[in-house]
């Protein structure tokens, strides 16, 4: 068993990488799912970048409103460049948008015949709530049971992060992640934990600090080998004293 600690359903079949799927929860509450983006080419490429600084130029005016509406002035020394810099903030926080899955993997992917556990914990994450655009933070623990081939642990937590800088809820960040892992290496099984705090819990509302959300994702002999599911759960609960 391969355990790699970091401080930091059935499988769907017939999706290549380049047509990984994401997930939704629709009104209905089930699961529905949508194609991904592919690589842009050359030209798509100058097109969006002249798309990305019409789309930063509006959420600076859009701040500016914001600011105004609050009863603040925009045109006060230290709130003069507020509206650029949550503008920039809000580009890297959902930096994912712009992200592929296939140049995430970048071909990381070994023939190792290797057939247990591989597990990489505690890979902390930080999102956005698309209810509120607060934040949500925690860890994630990914573990799959490879079908021979294996992928650089970098990349587990590389996925873990393009979803969550996304707008999120964390139910389909988890489905995300088990999903893009289970189309890019094929594996016996995939399982994802994420435990996280949600500042909407938090700073309104219920106002409830001190509570964690625990969601989970299990595919394949996760889902089917109880056995299996729970040596997962051990692991993730173990508490490393590496450090």
């Amino acid at each position: 068993m391969t355990q790699t600690f970091s401080n930091g359903s059935n499988p769907n079949k017939g999706l290549s990488i380049n047509n990984i799927n994401t997930v939704d929860a629709n009104a209905t509450g089930k699961i529905s799912y949508r194609l991904d983006r592919s690589s842009p080419s050359n030209d798509q490429s100058t097109k969006q970048q002249s798309s990305v600084e019409e789309t930063n130029e509006a959420m600076i005016e859009a701040v500016r409103t914001m600011l105004l509406s609050v009863g603040e002035n925009p045109e006060r020394e230290g709130l003069l460049k507020t509206p650029k810099r949550v503008a920039e903030a809000m580009r890297f926080l959902t930096g994912g948008y712009s992200q592929y899955l296939e140049e995430i993997v970048n071909n990381a992917i070994f023939d190792e015949g290797h057939n247990e556990m591989v597990l990489v914990r505690d890979i902390n994450l930080f999102s956005l709530c698309e209810h509120h655009m607060l934040p949500f933070m925690g860890k994630a623990h990914v573990a799959y049971i490879p079908n021979q081939k294996v992928v650089g642990l970098s990349k587990l937590a590389r996925v873990v992060e393009m979803y969550s800088r996304r707008l999120q809820v964390q139910e389909r960040l988890n489905r995300q992640v088990a999903e893009a892992i289970q189309t890019v290496l094929e594996p016996k099984g995939v399982a994802v934990v994420i435990e996280a705090t949600h500042m909407c819990m938090v700073m309104r509302g219920v106002q409830k600090p001190g509570s964690w959300t625990v969601t989970s994702a299990m595919l394949g002999i996760f889902e089917e080998d109880q056995k299996t599911r729970e040596e997962y759960l051990s692991l993730i609960r173990h508490q490393s004293t590496f450090f």
